[in-house]
């Protein structure tokens, strides 16, 4: 009996141990500690929980345990404990970023601490002023705390997450997301003005209508996420609590209406069409129901979703039944439409609780909308390729057709050029840079799927809008001042990383007497070799692409750049030379939609030669590779040589910062310690010349130990370009090179590029002290 007895004890407390959660040492997830009750309409405070024995309380099923389309008040309850001997910090994320109300209760002993959440209450009034429901929790230092959280919501779908961040951990993840966001609300807000424009080109109205669709897509989800919330109405109220479903209907409708057109659904097929006719009323209704009372805002919520599932089987239905009579519809459409359909089925069919949540069923609109925007990119190429057959059968119609295009492409260039493919160039380059660094999966499939659709955005933009100007005779060349050596290392670093996904042999050289600055029209200048570049790589799916720059003097102050670029892909057919420099060429080459583009890309770059006063040839045998050769003159810049050798000494009585380039991971660590052992050294270590030229652009240092030979951008490269005065502050940067090079013709060498000093490795302690401190008047103490 007395055994029976402890056994009993120790099992109880085993259990009481269970319910605490801490959360540095428990195991599993906070949910796992949790419970919730249903309390329904009853409005109980705080106290009248707690006290409430008769409550019965249930475990939560899931890390986003979902209770469905409610307006019942939920109450969930769980125990923190922190064992440590000092406060901690948490982030408590929790509900869905559009729940009306949301409050944490924390109870120490007999106080108890109320904080607010939801979107029904000022944005400034929240705990923690954040676009999801989040609070923020102090736990003292060894102590055991109890807090109750209150959800209510007028009728929407009610999530009860309990994600419990540290500080560090929080910020994180909100810097990932808003990353996320900010990539995915830009690429919505750049494709639906693309479209609209496009609409003002050929008056084809399932573009206007996809244009609106994205739009009110993009509210939706701004409304789901919290962000209208927070910027756009953050005192809450009527039309806060209304934006999900006003903008739900709105992309319900415009979807629709886009298919209805581009599949011209009213003319073939008539018995379909009266369905679209249908959901077009209830959709009417439900919008009208909104704005009664919250008895008919609650009934739209289920309603909505699932008149949305209906239409998206609508849609389904009319392709496939369109398929079956053998009408024909564009494959890119369908595969966008299929996408999309998938990702708001899985949105649909989560908030009716018949998907389980996680990570992509929470997402599924997003990735449906990412992968749609791809595919409707491509297919409106083919669009305009079956406009250009239309021009060749029709000339009268086509001519006017040109002049309306023409007309409508100038206002585009002159007033959004600059605003599109800005953003898209900027949105591509950090998404590069993330692809390289980001080890999470799901993580990194975001980020790809912003990749392509900005390739293809950016790619259909450039060609049609230079097309047009050259055809108008209107391309102009600019005259600035630039780096070719840095701009040409920028393009070669994004094909290079392109080539080796293909698997392929990737080659770049560039002659050593290229000029660090030359006068020219850089954005033209890069293009070309662009287009050059990228068609080689696109072209070839085994082998090698190597390019190959030489420069050499010429008259008056000019520098011939002459390119070579040649690859082993499937080279020209020699039939089709003559027309390789035609417009749209790739679209008569029969390559089933294998290599993507609109064939504008030679078209363009023979163009800009002949306006730089160059030439261009091309060498093509079909099976075996195309050689490319551009020769390109440009007016060097000359400046007055500085004797950097002879570096003024500097008055430093502050603690030197000093840039290590150094590519090796054992030399990093050596120099590390090294310079670690001088109290007045802070060091920051890159690990290539194009590395240190964004440091020195980001921040300020006092000395450079540049190595050599390194991948990318050697240290004589990255030299050449801080002497060259483009980076404003960190011309006169002393720099000392630290080489495993001992010749005397290197340490020459050095001394030309315009380095202070030279030192060998392995490294002196003592010696590498002495040459940093040699351009300077100050005392440094040794650790």
């Amino acid at each position: 009996m007395r055994l029976t007895l402890i056994a009993l004890m120790f099992c109880c407390s085993l259990y009481a141990q269970n319910k605490k959660f801490d959360p540095e040492n428990s195991k599993g997830q906070l949910f796992e500690y949790a419970t919730y009750t249903n309390v329904k309409d009853k409005t109980l405070d705080i106290s009248q929980v707690i006290n409430n024995k008769n409550l019965v309380f249930h475990k939560l099923n899931s890390d986003n345990h979902s209770v469905g389309f409610t307006s019942n008040n939920y109450w969930v309850t769980f125990m923190l404990k922190n064992t440590t001997n000092s406060p901690r910090v948490y982030y408590l994320e929790t509900a869905r970023p559009i729940t009306d109300q949301a409050d944490l209760y924390q109870i120490s002993g007999e106080n108890i601490t109320h904080y607010k959440s939801g979107d029904q209450i000022s944005f400034d009034k929240r705990q923690v002023n954040h676009r999801a429901t989040v609070f923020k929790i102090e736990l003292p230092a060894n102590s055991t705390q109890e807090f109750y959280l209150h959800f209510l919501s007028d009728g929407e779908t009610i999530n009860l997450p309990l994600n419990l961040y540290s500080e560090s951990e929080f910020f994180q993840v909100n810097y990932n997301q808003q990353l996320f966001l900010g990539f995915f609300y830009g690429l919505l807000f750049l494709a639906g003005l693309i479209y609209l424009f496009f609409y003002t080109s050929l008056k084809e109205k399932s573009f206007l209508y996809y244009g609106f669709y994205v739009f009110s897509i993009a509210l939706l989800q701004g409304a789901l996420d919290g962000l209208i919330f927070q910027y756009i109405l953050p005192q809450g109220g009527y039309f806060n609590s209304r934006a999900v479903m006003i903008s739900a209907l709105f992309s319900n409708f415009f979807l629709l209406k886009y298919c209805e057109y581009f599949l011209k659904v009213k003319n073939i097929m008539p018995l379909f069409y009266k369905g679209f006719q249908v959901s077009y009323s209830v959709i009417a209704v439900l919008f009208v129901m909104v704005f009664i009372n919250k008895t008919t805002l609650k009934l739209t919520y289920p309603i909505s979703n699932i008149n949305g599932l209906l239409s998206l089987i609508l849609i389904l239905a009319t392709v496939f039944s369109m398929r079956f009579k053998r009408v024909a519809i564009d494959r890119y459409f369908s595969m966008g439409i299929f996408f999309l359909v998938i990702g708001l089925l899985g949105f649909v069919m989560n908030n009716l609780s018949l998907l389980p949540n996680n990570f992509y069923t929470l997402n599924s609109a997003k990735f449906g909308a990412g992968f749609e925007v791809i595919f409707l990119s491509i297919s409106m190429t083919n669009l305009i390729k079956k406009l250009r057959l239309e021009k060749e059968k029709s000339q009268e119609l086509a001519l006017k057709k040109s002049q309306e295009i023409s007309q409508l492409k100038t206002y585009f260039m002159s007033n959004m050029s600059h605003e599109l493919r800005t953003p898209i160039n900027a949105i591509m380059g950090v998404v590069q840079e993330q692809l390289g660094i980001e080890k999470n999966k799901e993580i990194r499939s975001n980020f790809e799927i912003v990749k392509n659709a900005s390739v293809s955005l950016l790619s259909t933009i450039n060609d049609i809008l230079d097309f047009e100007k050259i055809e108008k005779n209107e391309l102009q060349l600019k005259r600035a001042a630039f780096n070719p050596s840095l701009k040409l290392n920028q393009i070669s670093s994004n094909w290079e990383l392109e080539a080796k996904k293909k698997g392929l042999d990737y080659q770049f050289e560039i002659d050593y007497r290229i000029p660090a600055k030359v006068y020219g029209d850089a954005d033209r200048f890069l293009q070309i070799i662009n287009n050059i570049i990228g068609n080689a790589v696109k072209f070839t799916q085994s082998g090698a692409v190597k390019v190959v720059l030489r420069c050499s003097p010429s008259k008056g102050g000019f520098t011939r750049f002459s390119f070579h670029v040649s690859d082993t892909g499937i080279g020209i057919n020699s039939e089709l030379k003559e027309s390789v420099y035609d417009s749209f060429s790739q679209m008569r080459q029969d390559h089933k939609r294998q290599f993507s583009g609109v064939g504008l890309g030679l078209t363009i770059a023979k163009y800009l030669v002949k306006l730089f006063n160059g030439t261009i040839a091309i060498e093509s045998e079909e099976g075996k590779g195309t050689d490319v050769y551009v020769d390109i003159p440009l007016e060097a810049v000359v400046k007055k040589a500085t004797n950097f050798s002879k570096e003024t000494h500097k008055d430093i009585s502050k603690p030197l910062k000093i840039l290590v380039v150094e590519d090796n991971a054992v030399n990093q660590m050596i120099m590390k310690k090294l310079l670690g052992a001088y109290s007045k050294f802070s060091i920051v270590i890159v690990e290539n010349g194009l590395k240190a030229i964004e440091a020195l652009k980001e921040g300020v240092y006092d000395v450079v130990l540049m190595d050599l030979q390194m991948p990318i951008m050697d240290g004589y490269e990255a030299t050449k370009i801080i002497r060259s005065g483009d980076l404003v502050g960190a011309t006169n940067i002393p720099i000392i090179a630290v080489t495993a090079d001992a010749m005397q013709e290197t340490r020459q060498r050095v001394l030309d590029f315009g380095m202070n000093d030279y030192m060998t490795k392995p490294v002196n302690k003592e010696l590498l002290y002495k040459k940093i401190t040699q351009h300077y008047d100050n005392s440094l103490s040794v650790v």
